[in-house]
């Protein structure tokens, strides 16, 4: 096969992915084992604290894909904690608990008020 062809292909899907789309995600270079993506972030990428939320940097393992129109949970317990990190097993589900994708996140801790809290 063709990796010309190949790349092109997969470029051009790329570039027609809604999903893609929806994040604003770029493909700004392709070649064989080596890809770069761009995003630019925006109010809508934030957190509850005004942060980029972490899914946008995290690395998740994907297990298996979901079916069409399924239901998908995630669910975060907190491994470890200190006054500066704290670490989370976060798995996703679907309705019949099979395990969609997984990933161990680490979250900076701060020691501010935050900022959205009612007094």
């Amino acid at each position: 096969m063709d990796k010309k062809k190949v790349l092109a292909s997969i470029s051009r899907r790329v570039e027609n992915e809604a999903y893609a789309r929806k994040l604003g995600i770029r493909l700004v270079e392709l070649n064989p084992g080596h890809a770069i993506v761009e995003m630019d972030s925006s109010e809508d990428d934030a957190n509850i604290f005004g942060m980029i939320h972490g899914g946008v940097n995290v690395t998740v393992t994907y297990h298996q894909p979901p079916d069409k129109n399924s239901r998908l949970r995630a669910e975060s317990r907190e491994v470890h904690r200190s006054q500066k990190t704290g670490t989370y097993d976060i798995r996703v589900t679907d309705e019949k608990n099979n395990l969609i994708a997984s990933c161990l996140a680490l979250a900076y801790r701060k020691n501010a008020t935050l900022p959205f809290l009612e007094e």
